[in-house]
Protein backbone atom coordinates (compact mmCIF):
# COMPACT_ATOMS: atom_id res chain seq x y z
CA UNK A 1 0.00 0.00 0.00
CA UNK A 2 1.41 3.42 -0.93
CA UNK A 3 2.33 6.01 1.67
CA UNK A 4 -0.23 8.82 2.12
CA UNK A 5 0.31 11.79 -0.21
CA UNK A 6 0.27 14.32 2.64
CA UNK A 7 3.25 12.47 4.13
CA UNK A 8 5.18 12.46 0.86
CA UNK A 9 4.35 15.95 -0.41
CA UNK A 10 7.17 17.77 1.44
CA UNK A 11 9.66 15.13 0.26
CA UNK A 12 8.50 15.61 -3.32
CA UNK A 13 8.89 19.39 -3.03
CA UNK A 14 12.43 18.92 -1.73
CA UNK A 15 13.41 17.78 -5.23
CA UNK A 16 10.89 19.57 -7.45
CA UNK A 17 11.90 22.91 -5.91
CA UNK A 18 15.45 22.10 -7.05
CA UNK A 19 14.31 21.63 -10.66
CA UNK A 20 13.41 17.95 -10.77
CA UNK A 21 10.45 16.76 -12.84
CA UNK A 22 8.32 14.08 -11.26
CA UNK A 23 7.59 11.00 -13.32
CA UNK A 24 4.39 9.71 -11.76
CA UNK A 25 3.13 7.23 -14.36
CA UNK A 26 4.51 4.37 -16.42
CA UNK A 27 3.86 6.43 -19.54
CA UNK A 28 5.88 9.39 -18.24
CA UNK A 29 8.79 7.10 -17.32
CA UNK A 30 8.73 5.26 -20.64
CA UNK A 31 8.61 8.56 -22.54
CA UNK A 32 11.33 10.30 -20.53
CA UNK A 33 14.12 7.83 -19.92
CA UNK A 34 14.73 6.17 -23.30
CA UNK A 35 13.93 9.30 -25.32
CA UNK A 36 16.09 11.82 -23.49
CA UNK A 37 18.97 13.28 -25.46
CA UNK A 38 21.99 14.02 -23.31
CA UNK A 39 22.19 13.22 -19.63
CA UNK A 40 19.41 12.65 -17.12
CA UNK A 41 19.75 12.26 -13.38
CA UNK A 42 16.93 10.16 -11.93
CA UNK A 43 16.46 10.07 -8.16
CA UNK A 44 14.43 7.25 -6.63
CA UNK A 45 12.98 9.29 -3.78
CA UNK A 46 11.90 7.69 -0.52
CA UNK A 47 10.43 8.45 2.90
CA UNK A 48 13.35 6.84 4.74
CA UNK A 49 15.78 8.74 6.90
CA UNK A 50 18.75 8.32 4.58
CA UNK A 51 16.74 9.90 1.75
CA UNK A 52 16.03 12.96 3.88
CA UNK A 53 19.34 13.08 5.73
CA UNK A 54 21.86 12.45 2.98
CA UNK A 55 20.44 11.47 -0.43
CA UNK A 56 18.36 14.51 -1.33
CA UNK A 57 20.80 16.96 0.31
CA UNK A 58 23.73 15.23 -1.42
CA UNK A 59 22.05 15.37 -4.82
CA UNK A 60 21.24 19.06 -4.43
CA UNK A 61 24.75 19.81 -3.19
CA UNK A 62 26.26 18.00 -6.19
CA UNK A 63 24.13 20.03 -8.57
CA UNK A 64 25.05 23.29 -6.84
CA UNK A 65 28.80 22.74 -6.77
CA UNK A 66 29.54 20.75 -9.94
CA UNK A 67 30.68 22.55 -13.05
CA UNK A 68 29.25 19.78 -15.25
CA UNK A 69 25.64 18.80 -14.61
CA UNK A 70 23.01 16.56 -16.11
CA UNK A 71 20.84 18.28 -18.71
CA UNK A 72 17.65 16.75 -17.29
CA UNK A 73 16.53 16.07 -13.72
CA UNK A 74 13.78 13.61 -12.89
CA UNK A 75 12.44 11.70 -9.91
CA UNK A 76 10.13 8.84 -9.06
CA UNK A 77 8.78 8.23 -5.57
CA UNK A 78 9.29 4.69 -4.31
CA UNK A 79 6.60 3.63 -1.89
CA UNK A 80 4.00 5.88 -3.45
CA UNK A 81 4.15 6.04 -7.23
CA UNK A 82 4.66 2.31 -7.37
CA UNK A 83 3.91 1.72 -11.06
CA UNK A 84 6.19 4.55 -12.17
CA UNK A 85 8.93 3.33 -9.84
CA UNK A 86 8.65 -0.23 -11.17
CA UNK A 87 8.85 1.09 -14.73
CA UNK A 88 11.94 3.17 -13.91
CA UNK A 89 13.62 0.19 -12.28
CA UNK A 90 13.46 -1.69 -15.57
CA UNK A 91 15.93 0.87 -16.91
CA UNK A 92 18.36 0.31 -14.02
CA UNK A 93 18.76 -3.43 -14.44
CA UNK A 94 20.81 -5.43 -13.51
CA UNK A 95 20.85 -3.46 -10.26
CA UNK A 96 18.33 -4.72 -7.71
CA UNK A 97 15.55 -2.39 -6.56
CA UNK A 98 16.63 -0.04 -3.80
CA UNK A 99 15.48 3.30 -2.54
CA UNK A 100 16.70 5.81 -2.24
CA UNK A 101 18.98 5.38 -5.20
CA UNK A 102 20.30 7.55 -8.01
CA UNK A 103 20.66 6.76 -11.70
CA UNK A 104 22.53 8.70 -14.35
CA UNK A 105 21.52 8.08 -17.96
CA UNK A 106 23.15 9.29 -21.14
CA UNK A 107 21.04 9.23 -24.30
CA UNK A 108 18.64 6.83 -22.57
CA UNK A 109 21.30 4.37 -21.41
CA UNK A 110 22.29 3.81 -17.78
CA UNK A 111 25.88 4.93 -17.26
CA UNK A 112 26.10 5.22 -13.45
CA UNK A 113 24.04 3.95 -10.52
CA UNK A 114 24.22 4.72 -6.81
CA UNK A 115 22.54 2.02 -4.75
CA UNK A 116 21.05 2.51 -1.30
CA UNK A 117 24.00 0.80 0.38
CA UNK A 118 26.22 3.48 -1.18
CA UNK A 119 24.04 6.19 0.41
CA UNK A 120 23.46 4.75 3.89
CA UNK A 121 26.07 5.83 6.39
CA UNK A 122 27.61 8.42 4.08
CA UNK A 123 27.34 12.16 4.45
CA UNK A 124 25.64 14.46 1.96
CA UNK A 125 29.08 15.80 1.09
CA UNK A 126 30.37 12.30 0.28
CA UNK A 127 27.36 11.65 -1.94
CA UNK A 128 27.83 15.02 -3.63
CA UNK A 129 31.50 14.25 -4.31
CA UNK A 130 30.60 10.82 -5.71
CA UNK A 131 27.97 12.33 -8.01
CA UNK A 132 30.28 15.17 -8.99
CA UNK A 133 32.83 12.64 -10.24
CA UNK A 134 30.11 10.89 -12.27
CA UNK A 135 28.98 14.25 -13.69
CA UNK A 136 32.56 15.04 -14.72
CA UNK A 137 32.85 11.71 -16.51
CA UNK A 138 29.48 11.57 -18.26
CA UNK A 139 28.01 15.09 -18.54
Amino acid sequence: MPYPEQMCAPMRVDLTSAGFTELRSVEEVDQAIPNTNGTMLLVFNSVCGCAAGTCRPGVKLALNKSSKKPAHLATVFAGQDTDATAAARKYTLPFPPSSPSIALFKDGKLVHFVERHMIEGRSAEMIADHLGAAFEEFC
